[in-house]
């Protein structure tokens, strides 16, 4: 079976909700970012087999977003093109995809990432189709519908970080204490420049039309355990989650390029890292946010090795509480 590996990796700045990137579509942060991976690399355009992205609100953008992402990044008409939606997992899902495209023999060089807008979504009328005959109608947003919201269980994903907290014994204080410290780590980075290397600047239009240079996170904010043990709960009475302890809403974009070893030493790459064993869980929907415990046990099995072996885990932080659960359990 052929190595893969990551000859690049690129991000834009992260945005706030409603911030610099506001005006900025999904799909135009998605060209952003592919195009700079290839160049990165410095490879040709006309070397990639396929662009994979991943995009969880791509209502009102069209057919195939990944394919308007890579026209925007100039590339061939013949580059094969998919958008991959499985919520916070588009983006490495799409890695793995691309991994799995080049073991199997079906590609040597593809684009992967995700991209998104959160700011952009929009609202929609889900009987408009067929005409509101009389009373009142709703408008549908569909950045919580599609993205943060359990259809099955009818509840915000908020309401899965509660049950996971109850379920795992995470109190309010393990939370906002744990939020308080990422807080500081990720403005420590940025204010650090940590984070410049694999940023990308983003032009948006200023005033008078000259354009201004966008290129660090807006996200990150100062605080502190103290006040963010102050903040009222979110989505229920006495809850444990709030807006200080959860992900932000965030616009952005981030892509790798991803080789067999045997092109990118054919096309003189530096390799970044080797893509080793992949693996996800599926569990029961309430507690989906502490699914990375089933599916790193799953991965490190596969790899051979132990936890120990391991120097740095990278967990995605949607709520504090169910990110100190699966610490914990690992």
């Amino acid at each position: 079976m052929r190595e893969v590996v990551i000859v690049s990796a690129v991000r834009t700045p992260l945005g706030s909700f409603n911030g610099s990137l506001r005006d900025i579509g999904g799909t135009a942060l998605g060209g952003i970012v592919i195009e700079e991976a290839v160049r990165r690399a410095g490879v040709s355009k006309e070397d990639v087999d396929e662009v994979i992205m991943g995009m969880v609100l791509p209502c009102g953008y069209g057919q195939n977003p990944a394919k308007q992402a890579a026209v925007r990044a100039g590339m061939p008409w013949e580059v094969e093109c998919v958008t991959v939606n499985k919520v916070c997992g588009s983006g490495l899902k799409a890695v793995m995809l691309a991994a799995q495209a080049i073991r199997a023999g079906d590609a040597d060089v593809v684009v992967a990432g995700g991209m998104e807008s959160m700011s952009r979504a929009p609202f929609y009328l889900e009987k408009a189709r067929f005409g509101y005959r009389m009373g009142d109608g709703t408008l549908q947003d569909h950045m919580v519908h599609d993205g943060l919201w359990d259809v099955v269980n009818d509840f915000h994903m908020g309401i899965s970080n509660e049950l996971c907290s109850e379920k795992y014994n995470v109190s309010r204080e393990d939370q906002d204490r744990y939020a308080a410290e990422s807080y500081r780590r990720a403005l420590e980075s940025v204010n650090g420049g940590r984070f410049d290397e694999e940023i990308v600047p983003v032009s948006l239009p200023g005033r008078k039309g000259k354009p201004v240079v966008f290129c660090r996170d807006e996200c990150p904010r100062e605080t502190s355990y103290e006040l963010l043990s102050e903040m009222k709960a979110a989505f229920k009475k006495d809850g444990v989650t709030t807006a200080g302890n959860a992900s932000v809403i965030s616009d952005g974009a981030a892509a790798v390029l991803v080789m067999a070893r045997e092109k990118a030493e054919a096309l003189g790459c530096r390799v970044l890292g080797v893509v080793g064993a992949q693996a996800s869980a599926g569990i029961d929907m309430k507690y989906v946010l502490v699914a990375p415990i089933w599916a790193v046990s799953k991965c490190l099995k596969k790899e051979g090795i132990g936890i120990t072996d391991v120097d740095l885990f990278e967990i995605n932080e949607a709520f504090s509480g169910s990110t100190v659960a699966v610490l914990r359990e690992l």
